[in-house]
């Protein structure tokens, strides 16, 4: 080969973290239309040209790690153990970074077994007996070893676009040893990062002190004997298997078994109709500029819009219009049952009205207007524009167009709160709650109220422009009925569901916090005296001294700033010491206090009342949130935990809390489903589900010889399955090997068949249509069905798996709730649905109508949807909510 060939190296893992977390702190601002984060993508890419332009190689590889076990891990178990985990965030821009190298014209490559680092340094080895020039990109100095009068290694020392050229020479200045000397300094020193330990009290000044008077590390050996007696000398020789080992470890294999040639490596430059459609998916406006690409209609601004007076006379004529309007009523707060109301907007998509002057909503004509299901009207989020205008004295109805829940319909990963994030979806420039109002305690109202009512107009222009698009989205995708029938009048339910609110005794929480003060403060005491003396419990430094110096616990797990005292540390030392289980009741009952028995007060209003708020369009799977405070993670498990349902009450001292809970709703839905005939029977004969799986996975005659154990063993498997459980998680969750666990699910496929062969035909439909549906046509998206990741994959399938039962049983749980709000209606009740926890509705109601709901509530319930199976309710009363259960 001729001499001005040249190959260029990237190390794929190595620059895609610096790439990361060079822009970390505008993570949010880098999301595209999928809701997937860019930022590590941008400055790869923006890292790609400048090496490009700068090195002008004719052939590239980007090399990446193929997984976490390699010959190195094989050596050495620890090796790079300490790492933290990569972040999700980085994680899902992986497979993308891949994407983008394809359609820039650059090869990637990956190799079991072997990282980055040796891909890189075979390569450069072929390329230079070749007679390239070799350039190798990289943020990690171990690469350095590689330097040599043919091959440069820049490592990245701000970010991913300033790097750092070590050349034989530079290598000299800057260390005062030879590249081939860098892995003698590593093997002595150890490493870190990678975990691997080196010589103890070793550093690199050492190191390299020693390096410059012997040689090397098999030379320092030789004469270790002659050294004066020291206590460096006695650490070369108490870790000298620990030297070699690092210097092992340290070593980069370049002569890995990469099968690649030169030749494979061909720079073909970018692939421009390809590479202009990923810049526009991922929203990098700034690189299509620089391709020189006419953008000017992929983004529409909106125009400048004259605002109109909202007074008496705008209000006549809005009153007798016959068009359709777009209401805009603009709260100020984090929480929309106290903010107050700020701006209210009206328009007809012609002519807009808008007015800061919040008493224009005691004009009788426009609350009669507002409250006129029979004048159709569009807005962005019908369960809080309810809310808003419930506190002022106005009623709401004929609402056809809602964009938050259409939005959230069309792709459910978005999770779009704010309709500048909607109106830059369908690029249209509006800006966000956060770039208009400001945030933290920069956050404000404009002085200038007509900026405020522009802001409010463009908002009512972005809801007219997108209306009919979206709606034909959502016919197309055959969801229009998912939200004509049930998210559209599930918001108005939930709206007077936060409106009522759900009575708490303030009193009895603070008889609990004296309670659980008294009772922490017991056990403070009792670690103390076990411990032999006194510490912050809540510090883990001083935790760790006393779980693992002073008491002599195994050391588990280590962080950076000493001991792990994590959950999953204590639970696997609990039978060590009596300390450590006290320390867990201590951690549990503390955050039940501070979350739950302190933290609910600050949410009782003066109604002595809780308004939750219900968030319709969080989940990926349709079902509800709670937040405001989230009522719906109590925890029950534990009798502290539990004892917080006491203070929750109706609101008359002669009503009762009822709840009706759905019994095994996401099995009877995977019965259903999958249409498994030994499923379907069990829940058709009524029988105890989870006995009958253990009879059937246990090869028992009848479910008499099944035992407690055993049961317990079934219902995790039968759980677990619906979440696409691994034999590894099942295991972990059962206490059985990986192998038991392995038999246990391949014996519950065997006697579900119907399950197994839906597993596999969903996850096969996902691949085949990227995304999956609930029996109400709810979509989920799986972008990273086809990831190159494996975990992502396999999350991905795991998730296509679930979706569909999970998804399904929120379904049914909506449509109850619905039915049940007409229903008590219809039946003239006093009752009121209070809250919607999991698979459960809880009522306040007079004792008088208990014995109703006991009939009617089941009856709404069971009829919610038709399954092949039978929905079963389980109902209970009491006069707490504790007592409800």
């Amino acid at each position: 080969m001729t001499q001005n060939k040249k190959l260029l190296l990237i190390d794929g893992n190595s620059v895609s973290f610096r790439a990361f977390f060079a822009m970390h702190n505008v993570l949010d601002k880098f999301v595209n239309g999928d809701g997937i984060h860019t930022n590590a993508l941008y400055a790869f890419n923006n890292m790609l040209d400048l090496i490009l332009k700068d090195e002008k190689p004719t052939h590239t590889l980007v090399a990446f790690d193929a997984g976490k076990t390699t010959f190195r891990t094989e050596m050495f178990k620890e090796y790079k153990g300490t790492r933290a985990k990569t972040p999700p965030e980085l994680m899902e821009q992986l497979p993308l970074i891949q994407d983008l190298l394809n359609y820039r014209g650059i090869k990637t490559y990956q190799l079991p077994n072997y990282e980055a680092d040796d891909i890189i340094g075979t390569m450069s080895r072929k390329a230079e007996k070749d007679g390239m020039d070799v350039t190798i990109i990289t943020g990690d100095r171990d690469l350095t070893q590689l330097t040599t009068d043919k091959v440069t290694v820049r490592v990245n020392v701000k970010g991913v676009t300033e790097t750092e050229s070590y050349t034989p020479k530079h290598v000299k200045e800057k260390l005062g040893i030879t590249p081939q000397q860098i892995i003698d300094m590593k093997g002595l020193m150890g490493d870190n990062s990678d975990h691997y330990p080196g010589v103890e009290k070793v550093g690199e000044k050492t190191a390299i002190k020693l390096i410059n008077q012997y040689g090397s590390m098999e030379d320092i050996y030789e004469h270790v004997d002659e050294m004066k007696k020291s206590k460096l000398k006695e650490h070369l020789i108490d870790d000298k298997d620990q030297a070699f080992l690092s210097k092992k470890l340290a070593t980069i294999n370049c002569d890995s078994p990469v099968e690649l040639n030169l030749s494979d490596l061909e720079y073909r430059g970018d692939n421009q109709e390809m590479l202009i459609q990923f810049y526009q998916k991922m929203n990098f406006q700034s690189f299509l500029e620089r391709m020189d690409i006419k953008t000017e209609d992929s983004s529409k601004d909106l125009v400048k819009i004259e605002v109109k007076e909202l007074n008496d006379s705008a209000i006549k004529e809005i009153v007798e219009s016959q068009k359709v309007h777009t209401l805009v009523v603009e709260g100020f707060g984090e929480n929309y049952h106290t903010a107050p109301i700020i701006g209210i907007l009206i328009s007809d998509g012609q002519t807009y009205y808008g007015t800061t002057d919040v008493s224009v909503l005691e004009n009788q004509s426009l609350k009669t207007w507002l409250a006129d299901k029979t004048k159709e009207k569009y807005l962005f989020d019908n369960k809080q524009t309810i809310a808003l205008l419930h506190r002022y004295g106005c009623q709401l109805a004929g609402v056809s167009f809602d964009m938050l829940l259409v939005a959230y319909l069309l792709d459910t990963n978005d999770n779009k709160q704010d309709i500048g994030l909607v109106a830059h979806n369908y690029n249209i420039s509006l800006p966000t709650q956060e770039e208009f109002y400001g945030k933290g305690v920069k956050k404000a109202v404009p002085e200038d109220e007509k900026v405020l009512l522009n802001f409010l107009a463009q908002e009512a222009q972005v809801i007219d422009t997108l209306k009919d698009q979206m709606l034909a989205e959502l016919k197309d995708n055959d969801q229009d009925s998912l939200y004509d029938e049930i998210e559209l009048p599930l918001s108005i339910v939930l709206a007077e569901m936060e409106i009522k609110g759900i009575t708490v005794e303030a009193s009895k929480l603070q008889e609990m916090e004296n309670t659980f003060a008294k009772k922490l403060n017991e056990i403070e005491q009792k670690i103390y005296q076990e411990a032999g003396k006194e510490f912050n419990i809540n510090s883990p430094k001083q935790l760790g001294v006393v779980l693992f110096e002073d008491l002599k616990l195994p050391v588990i797990k280590k962080t950076k700033t000493g001991y792990s005292t994590s959950v999953d540390v204590l639970e696997k030392l609990k039978d060590k010491s009596p300390v450590v289980q006290m320390v867990l009741d201590y951690r549990q009952i503390s955050k039940i206090q501070s979350t739950y028995v302190v933290g609910l007060q600050k949410f009782i209003q003066p109604d002595n009342k809780i308004h939750t708020i219900y968030l319709q369009t969080l989940t990926q799977t349709g079902r509800l949130s709670s937040i405001e405070p989230n009522l719906q993670n109590i925890p029950i498990r534990i009798d502290e935990g539990k004892q917080i349902r006491k203070a929750f009450v109706p609101q008359h001292k002669d009503w009762e809390i009822f709840s009706a809970d759905y019994s095994q709703v996401e099995l009877r839905v995977l019965a259903h489903i999958s249409g498994d005939e030994h499923m379907q029977e069990a829940f058709n004969e009524d029988y105890d589900i989870h006995a009958h799986t253990a009879m059937r996975i246990f090869g028992l005659n009848s479910t008499d010889e099944v035992t407690p154990n055993m049961r317990r063993q079934a219902k995790a498997t039968n759980f677990g399955i619906v979440y696409g459980i691994s034999d590894y998680g099942l295991s972990q969750n059962i206490g059985i090997s990986r192998k038991q666990a392995a038999a246990f699910i391949e014996s519950y496929f065997e006697q579900y068949p119907g399950v197994k062969k839906y597993m596999d035909d969903i996850v096969k439909y996902a691949r085949e249509n990227g995304y999956v549906e609930t029996i109400m046509h709810r979509r989920r998206y799986l972008p990273d069905i086809h990831s190159k990741n494996f975990n992502m994959r396999n999350f991905a399938q795991r998730t296509a798996m679930n979706t569909p039962i999970q998804g399904s049983a929120a379904d049914i749980i909506k449509v109850a709730m619905i039915n049940m709000q007409k229903m008590l209606v219809k039946e003239k009740l006093q009752a009121n649905l209070l809250l919607q926890v999991h698979d459960e509705m809880i009522f306040e109601a007079p004792a008088t109508e208990i014995a109703t709901l006991e009939k009617l509530v089941p009856s709404v319930m069971d009829s919610a949807v038709k399954l092949d199976v039978p929905l079963k309710v389980e109902t209970a009363h009491g006069k707490t909510w504790y007592e409800a259960k």
